[in-house]
């Protein structure tokens, strides 16, 4: 059994379930209306112990899950939230070893999912404090060590890819039709891009970008998210449901002088 202990994040519940993200720390003290707790009380205590705060509220101890510190964590820009995090990384094929480019780094939720499923990146983003902000997260969530894959510059992503021979590209900016261009240039055959756009406008527009002859499987998407009551015998959709963030759209590149069509016969 892993006992808490202090430099550890750790998230309490409260009983309705919401969430505080804290960080132990020697003679600090969670404060909520209910009353405080001090981290000492947490200190050495097993994960799921049920602490009480000074005015009887309870609370109960977790380590903090990746779809809990993307929620919870510090933010500079809008994240991209857990119910499309996980089909990105499907649909793009992250994985150990995978080289990717990643612009519009944001608050870092979507660089943190990638480096924990494996993956490389290289990130392009053109604000600063962004950037720092993303790079602090992945340190706070995954560690130093994986900073070591996560090679992040101040640039324009609109301006040219320097990397080739990259196997993803995944875009999370306005205008992702302006780096189809450059991704064609940057991809190895067989990569895969992915964007990520708010608007069905913008998809269009990507979806139009790709239609160059030298992508194939272009497909647009969105992740619906309704969760359901189930209480006995008592089972229906909840009321409120997780509807519309964004589009994905994703595409498989050929390569240069490959035909996105197959032809009608084979070649004597």
């Amino acid at each position: 059994m892993r006992e808490f202990q202090f430099g550890e994040k750790v998230v309490l519940l409260d009983n309705k379930l919401r969430r505080y993200l804290i960080t132990l720390q020697e003679g600090a003290e969670f404060h909520t209306h209910t009353g405080f707790i001090p981290h000492a009380n947490i200190q050495g205590q097993p994960e799921g112990v049920l602490l009480w705060s000074t005015k009887n509220s309870k609370y109960r101890a977790l380590r903090p899950s990746l779809e809990d510190f993307v929620l919870q964590m510090p933010r500079g820009a809008q994240v991209i939230y857990p119910k499309d995090l996980a089909p990105i990384c499907m649909l793009a094929d992250i994985g150990p070893g995978i080289r990717v480019f990643e612009t519009g780094l944001g608050s870092g939720a979507l660089s943190m999912t990638m480096l924990r499923y494996g993956a490389e990146i290289l990130g392009y983003e053109i604000r600063e404090d962004f950037l720092n902000r993303a790079r602090t997260n992945v340190r706070e969530f995954l560690g130093v060590d994986a900073l070591e894959r996560y090679h992040t510059h101040l640039r324009d992503a609109y301006e040219g890819i320097d990397e080739t021979d990259l196997d993803r590209v995944v875009l999370d900016l306005p205008e992702p039709w302006q780096v189809v261009p450059h991704a064609e240039r940057s991809l190895r055959a067989g990569g895969i891009l992915l964007a990520y756009t708010p608007s069905i406008t913008q998809a269009v527009r990507t979806r139009e970008a790709l239609s160059s002859g030298l992508w194939i499987e272009q497909r647009t998407l969105e992740v619906l998210h309704r969760t359901w009551h189930i209480e006995g015998q008592a089972v229906r959709p909840d009321h409120r449901m997780v509807a519309h963030t964004a589009f994905l759209t994703v595409a498989r590149f050929l390569g240069d002088g490959l035909p996105s069509a197959l032809p009608d016969a084979s070649p004597d």
